[in-house]
């Protein structure tokens, strides 16, 4: 494992036209990547929202297959991971930031699993202590 696809990696994998050059990237790493329980939560919280509609119904068909025994596996929040964020959170909170929980909860899964978040929303896990970040999205930094 090295590489941790957070929530808009995945949700973009299931669009009708994903970013190709996202979609070679986690090929070229799918062997290496795992997810998080909260990622995990995010999706299907997405798909539950949407009702019984065409789209939570293609959705729910593509998650089910990328969560499959032998599919992506998914971390849990585990005890060593809560420490952490226990820490970080304080620290952040000492500083005047208010990390939002279920960002600070992938972070500290991929820290305390010594794994790189891929995300697209870079900025917003930056503040992390420790954290490793990858855009896939944008070109080169894959």
């Amino acid at each position: 494992m090295k590489y941790l696809l957070d929530a808009n990696v995945l949700s973009e994998l299931m669009r009708p036209r994903p970013n190709p050059s996202l979609v070679a990237t986690v090929r070229r790493h799918e062997r290496d990547s795992v997810t998080a329980s909260i990622v995990y939560l995010e999706l299907w919280s997405g798909v539950e929202m949407l009702g019984d509609t065409a789209r939570a119904r293609y959705l729910r068909e593509g998650y089910r297959g990328l969560f499959a025994p032998g599919g992506l596996p998914v971390l849990p929040f585990d005890a060593e991971a809560a420490g952490w964020l226990a820490r970080e959170r304080a620290r952040l909170l000492a500083s005047g930031r208010t990390p939002p929980l279920l960002d600070a909860q992938i972070a500290a899964i991929a820290v305390t699993r010594d794994l790189v978040l891929v995300t697209r929303n870079t900025r917003d896990f930056e503040p992390f202590e420790g954290l490793r970040l990858e855009n896939w999205f944008e070109t080169g930094n894959e």
